[in-house]
Protein backbone atom coordinates (compact mmCIF):
# COMPACT_ATOMS: atom_id res chain seq x y z
CA UNK A 1 0.00 0.00 0.00
CA UNK A 2 1.43 3.37 -1.03
CA UNK A 3 1.97 6.04 1.57
CA UNK A 4 -0.42 8.95 1.37
CA UNK A 5 1.30 12.23 0.63
CA UNK A 6 0.16 15.37 2.40
CA UNK A 7 0.64 19.05 1.68
CA UNK A 8 1.95 20.93 4.70
CA UNK A 9 2.11 24.71 4.50
CA UNK A 10 4.76 25.87 6.97
CA UNK A 11 5.40 29.42 8.17
CA UNK A 12 9.03 30.15 9.12
CA UNK A 13 10.45 33.02 11.12
CA UNK A 14 13.80 33.92 12.66
CA UNK A 15 15.55 36.96 14.09
CA UNK A 16 18.73 35.34 15.38
CA UNK A 17 21.11 34.74 12.46
CA UNK A 18 18.02 34.46 10.23
CA UNK A 19 19.82 34.26 6.89
CA UNK A 20 21.47 31.02 8.04
CA UNK A 21 18.65 29.61 10.17
CA UNK A 22 15.90 29.89 7.55
CA UNK A 23 18.03 28.07 4.98
CA UNK A 24 19.04 25.43 7.53
CA UNK A 25 15.40 24.95 8.60
CA UNK A 26 14.46 24.25 4.98
CA UNK A 27 17.34 21.77 4.68
CA UNK A 28 16.21 19.93 7.84
CA UNK A 29 12.55 19.93 6.79
CA UNK A 30 13.59 18.51 3.41
CA UNK A 31 14.64 15.32 5.21
CA UNK A 32 10.93 14.74 5.89
CA UNK A 33 9.46 15.57 2.51
CA UNK A 34 9.78 17.36 -0.79
CA UNK A 35 9.61 21.16 -0.78
CA UNK A 36 7.23 21.90 -3.65
CA UNK A 37 7.46 25.69 -3.29
CA UNK A 38 9.21 28.31 -1.19
CA UNK A 39 8.17 31.92 -0.79
CA UNK A 40 10.31 34.98 -0.98
CA UNK A 41 11.69 36.27 2.31
CA UNK A 42 10.26 39.31 4.08
CA UNK A 43 11.68 41.44 6.85
CA UNK A 44 9.19 42.47 9.53
CA UNK A 45 9.31 44.35 12.79
CA UNK A 46 8.90 42.28 15.98
CA UNK A 47 5.49 42.10 17.63
CA UNK A 48 4.84 42.37 21.34
CA UNK A 49 8.46 42.65 22.46
CA UNK A 50 9.99 45.47 20.44
CA UNK A 51 13.52 45.47 21.90
CA UNK A 52 14.91 42.86 19.50
CA UNK A 53 16.06 42.60 15.88
CA UNK A 54 13.60 42.46 12.99
CA UNK A 55 12.40 39.05 11.81
CA UNK A 56 12.82 37.37 8.48
CA UNK A 57 9.70 35.42 7.52
CA UNK A 58 8.99 32.95 4.73
CA UNK A 59 6.80 29.95 3.94
CA UNK A 60 7.38 26.47 2.55
CA UNK A 61 4.98 24.01 0.94
CA UNK A 62 6.23 20.57 1.94
CA UNK A 63 4.88 17.40 0.34
CA UNK A 64 5.30 14.76 3.03
CA UNK A 65 4.13 11.34 4.15
CA UNK A 66 4.19 12.62 7.75
CA UNK A 67 0.86 13.16 9.45
CA UNK A 68 -0.11 16.44 11.04
CA UNK A 69 0.55 14.91 14.47
CA UNK A 70 4.02 13.74 13.39
CA UNK A 71 4.87 17.18 12.05
CA UNK A 72 3.70 19.04 15.15
CA UNK A 73 4.89 16.60 17.81
CA UNK A 74 8.13 15.30 16.34
CA UNK A 75 9.44 16.95 13.16
CA UNK A 76 8.93 20.65 13.97
CA UNK A 77 10.31 20.33 17.53
CA UNK A 78 13.30 18.38 16.15
CA UNK A 79 14.06 21.10 13.58
CA UNK A 80 13.66 23.88 16.15
CA UNK A 81 15.87 22.06 18.67
CA UNK A 82 18.57 21.40 16.05
CA UNK A 83 18.70 25.14 15.41
CA UNK A 84 18.89 26.01 19.10
CA UNK A 85 15.34 27.29 19.61
CA UNK A 86 14.84 28.35 23.23
CA UNK A 87 11.37 29.17 24.49
CA UNK A 88 11.33 31.88 27.13
CA UNK A 89 8.61 31.32 29.74
CA UNK A 90 6.36 34.34 29.97
CA UNK A 91 7.61 35.86 26.70
CA UNK A 92 6.17 34.14 23.63
CA UNK A 93 7.49 37.02 21.49
CA UNK A 94 11.14 36.64 22.53
CA UNK A 95 13.93 36.47 19.93
CA UNK A 96 14.35 33.07 18.31
CA UNK A 97 16.70 31.19 16.07
CA UNK A 98 13.74 29.62 14.28
CA UNK A 99 10.00 29.30 14.57
CA UNK A 100 8.22 26.74 12.41
CA UNK A 101 4.43 26.70 12.43
CA UNK A 102 2.13 24.34 10.56
CA UNK A 103 -0.19 26.96 9.08
CA UNK A 104 -2.23 24.65 6.82
CA UNK A 105 -2.29 20.89 6.34
CA UNK A 106 -4.14 19.49 3.35
CA UNK A 107 -7.67 20.84 3.95
CA UNK A 108 -7.84 19.78 7.58
CA UNK A 109 -9.52 21.81 10.29
CA UNK A 110 -8.41 21.00 13.83
CA UNK A 111 -9.28 22.99 16.93
CA UNK A 112 -7.65 21.41 19.96
CA UNK A 113 -5.99 22.85 23.05
CA UNK A 114 -2.48 22.54 21.63
CA UNK A 115 -3.25 22.50 17.89
CA UNK A 116 -5.11 24.94 15.69
CA UNK A 117 -5.09 24.32 11.95
CA UNK A 118 -5.60 26.47 9.96
CA UNK A 119 -3.37 28.77 11.96
CA UNK A 120 -5.46 31.81 12.96
CA UNK A 121 -2.44 34.05 12.22
CA UNK A 122 -3.17 33.60 8.50
CA UNK A 123 -6.08 36.00 8.93
CA UNK A 124 -4.35 38.55 11.16
CA UNK A 125 -0.64 38.58 10.29
CA UNK A 126 0.45 39.70 6.81
CA UNK A 127 3.88 38.12 7.33
CA UNK A 128 2.10 34.75 7.48
CA UNK A 129 -0.59 35.30 4.83
CA UNK A 130 1.50 36.92 2.10
CA UNK A 131 4.27 34.27 1.95
CA UNK A 132 1.64 31.49 2.07
CA UNK A 133 -0.19 33.11 -0.86
CA UNK A 134 3.03 32.94 -2.88
CA UNK A 135 3.11 29.16 -2.42
CA UNK A 136 -0.42 28.41 -3.58
CA UNK A 137 -2.49 31.53 -4.32
CA UNK A 138 -5.61 29.54 -5.29
CA UNK A 139 -5.67 27.40 -2.13
CA UNK A 140 -9.06 27.96 -0.49
CA UNK A 141 -8.88 28.48 3.28
CA UNK A 142 -11.02 25.61 4.66
CA UNK A 143 -12.87 27.82 7.16
CA UNK A 144 -12.98 31.21 5.44
CA UNK A 145 -13.74 29.94 1.91
CA UNK A 146 -11.42 32.63 0.51
CA UNK A 147 -8.25 31.96 -1.43
CA UNK A 148 -4.86 32.70 0.05
CA UNK A 149 -4.51 35.36 -2.66
CA UNK A 150 -7.69 37.07 -1.42
CA UNK A 151 -6.60 36.87 2.21
CA UNK A 152 -3.16 38.31 1.41
CA UNK A 153 -4.73 41.10 -0.65
CA UNK A 154 -7.00 42.05 2.27
CA UNK A 155 -4.06 43.54 4.17
CA UNK A 156 -3.55 47.27 3.73
CA UNK A 157 0.02 48.31 2.90
CA UNK A 158 0.23 50.10 6.27
CA UNK A 159 -0.77 46.88 8.04
CA UNK A 160 1.84 44.80 6.27
CA UNK A 161 4.92 46.76 7.42
CA UNK A 162 6.98 44.22 5.50
CA UNK A 163 10.01 44.67 3.32
CA UNK A 164 10.94 42.15 0.66
CA UNK A 165 14.50 40.85 1.08
CA UNK A 166 15.60 39.69 -2.38
CA UNK A 167 19.18 39.43 -1.09
CA UNK A 168 18.16 36.41 1.03
CA UNK A 169 16.83 33.27 -0.66
CA UNK A 170 15.68 29.90 0.63
CA UNK A 171 16.31 28.02 -2.58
Amino acid sequence: MAERLHRAYLALGSNIDPERNLVEALRLLSRHGNPLAVSRIYQTAPIGFANQPDYLNAAVLLETSATLAELREWIVPEVEAALGRVRMPGNPNAPRTIDVDVALFDREVIHAANCRVPDPDILTRPFVAIPLAELDPDYVHPEEERTLREIAASFQPSQAAMRLRPDVRLA
